[in-house]
């Protein structure tokens, strides 16, 4: 199973950006996609963005959709840019990969993800 780690989370402004990078142990992180999902507290995890295996393809929530950009390297990386951050956007964010590899595209169900980080956690305050 491949392993994956969240980086670049913290403390910003509302209206800042804050770049979120998920790496994984795996070089056959080029063969599945990916999605990004946040749970703040006291509530349900819930999707944020999706991107496919040839990163062609991406998906995002209403909610960060024109504020935040998925994307993905050659290597075993994954980003989440975020920018004009809300209050609203505090959460943990977790990083994970499709349980199926190629040719299945982006997800915006949890179960369909097999594979997950350990989260990184964003606080936006006002």
């Amino acid at each position: 199973q491949v392993q994956l780690v969240e980086s670049g989370g913290g403390l910003v402004q509302a209206g800042g950006s804050l770049r979120l990078s998920c790496a994984a142990s795996e070089r056959t992180f080029g063969s599945y996609s990916m999605g990004w999902f946040r749970q703040a507290p006291g509530k349900e995890r819930e999707f944020v963005a999706a991107i496919n295996w040839r990163g062609t393809s991406t998906d995002y929530a209403d909610s960060v959709k024109g504020r935040f950009t998925i994307s993905r390297d050659n290597a075993n990386t994954m980003y989440l840019q975020m920018n004009n951050l809300k209050p609203g956007d505090t959460a943990v964010y977790y990083c994970a990969t499709r349980r199926s590899p190629a040719p299945y595209g982006t997800s915006r169900n949890r179960s369909d993800f097999g594979s997950w980080g350990q989260g990184t956690q964003v606080t936006v305050s006002s």
